[in-house]
């Protein structure tokens, strides 16, 4: 049996998730990399083959859109179909926080 994506289940991997927060605003790759790292204080750095991989994933999967400019260049911008799986992606997260505080806080 073939392993299902992460997308495909509703869950974004770490990746997904910075990128999806760092093009709130349109942006091209570069600029995708650099505000990831920004937004974390320099903690998570995505390479570029990670980074298109990614990009790659979640334009199939409609969470971001391509522009292409005159002079060729790609930026991606969030859908509101990826906005909404950022959303329910925090709520996930909060509720995996909040059962791990009853363990660790005992």
């Amino acid at each position: 049996m073939a392993r299902r994506d992460s997308i495909d289940i509703g869950e974004l991997t770490d990746p997904a998730f910075y990128i999806l927060l760092s093009v709130m605003d349109e942006k091209h790759g570069y600029l995708i990399m650099k505000t990831i790292a920004e937004l974390t204080n320099n903690k998570v750095t995505i390479g570029p083959a990670s980074l298109y991989t990614t990009l790659k994933k979640i334009l199939v999967a409609e969470l971001v859109e391509l522009h292409i400019t005159n002079d060729t260049k790609k930026t991606y911008k969030i859908t509101q179909k990826g906005y909404d799986m950022l959303k329910d992606e925090v709520e996930r997260k909060k509720e995996m926080i909040k059962l791990a505080e009853c363990f660790l806080n005992n």
